[in-house]
């Protein structure tokens, strides 16, 4: 395996940092991971552990105002800037592999930047992941949202503390502690970010039926973070017929570190497997024209 790191030049110009992992052998496609809030592209060990092995090219990359990414915590002036940036890792990406499927992989409020970037460009995309959604109520006060609605005119850089708990991420104790003890993840959501989340929620519910990419969505029945019974209405409204939605009895949000992680990702094969079997091998190389990170 082959890990590279660097930065690109997101919306604006600003330098967002990114990670690959890469096999040494053929691979049969690129997944392109999307992390939630407070997150960044280290947290999907396990899946690079699994997929990476197995012949995938695997990339993520920080949010701005998250991990390695410049900006303010949990802030955005307006969500095009996380379609922009990711339209622009995705170019980045295509730039040096022309050939290869490429699949997106959006997790929590990383499937609501995934979905929104796929209903409105939709062309270079051979499929789309999505494990637990943010696409209706999310576990956080709702004195805390109202507030943030009142400010995000007003004082849109506004943040607070979200107060949702680790615990509610997995029952694996210590991927909790892991997670407690990272000192790149935040807690924080601003004002701003706030009222763009919902307004962006809103246009993707509208806009369901216009999805014409094939679909796995995967969620915990026991997720306390963004409830699965988003996945579900959603899951309803799409009508083009290449679709999946998998839920996972008493999983929780991170069903990636969750105790059945495994199970997950072995569904997650058998789709890709399905999807992908008429494909041809991409070609391995040794050069990815990367800068290094400051």
């Amino acid at each position: 395996m082959k890990h590279k790191q660097g930065r690109f030049k997101g919306f604006r110009g600003c330098q967002l940092y990114y990670q690959s992992w890469l096999p040494t052998q053929p691979s049969q496609a690129m997944i392109i991971l999307v992390h939630g809030l407070g997150g960044h592209s280290g947290v999907f060990k396990n899946v690079v552990e699994y997929l990476v092995p197995q012949g995938y090219e695997v990339y993520a990359f920080d949010l701005r105002g998250h991990g390695r990414s410049p900006g303010q915590r949990g802030h955005i002036n307006h969500w095009k800037e996380f379609r922009e940036d990711l339209s622009a890792f995705l170019h980045y990406i295509r730039s040096q592999r022309t050939c290869c499927p490429l699949i997106i992989w959006g997790h929590s409020l990383g499937g609501t930047i995934t979905l929104d970037y796929a209903l409105r460009s939709p062309n270079d995309i051979q499929g789309l992941i999505l494990s637990a959604p943010a696409l209706s109520k999310i576990n956080i006060a709702r004195t805390k949202l109202v507030l943030g609605r009142m400010l995000s005119r007003t004082v849109p850089r506004f943040s607070l503390k979200l107060g949702i708990r680790n615990e509610y991420g997995s029952r694996d104790p210590e991927a909790i502690a892991a997670y407690t003890q990272d000192p790149l993840r935040h807690e924080y959501g601003s004002a701003r970010l706030a009222t763009e989340f919902f307004k962006t929620v809103n246009w993707i519910q509208s806009h369901a039926s216009e999805l014409k990419i094939p679909l796995l969505i995967m969620h915990g029945s026991s997720d306390r973070v963004t409830l699965p019974e988003g996945s579900r209405a959603f899951f309803q409204q799409v009508i083009f017929p290449d679709k999946e939605h998998r839920e996972y009895e008493g999983n929780y949000h991170d069903l990636y570190i969750d105790n059945d992680y495994e199970e997950i990702f072995s569904d997650l094969i058998t789709w890709l497997d399905q999807h992908l079997d008429q494909a041809e091998y991409c070609q391995p190389f040794s050069s990815f024209g990367l800068i290094n990170p400051t």
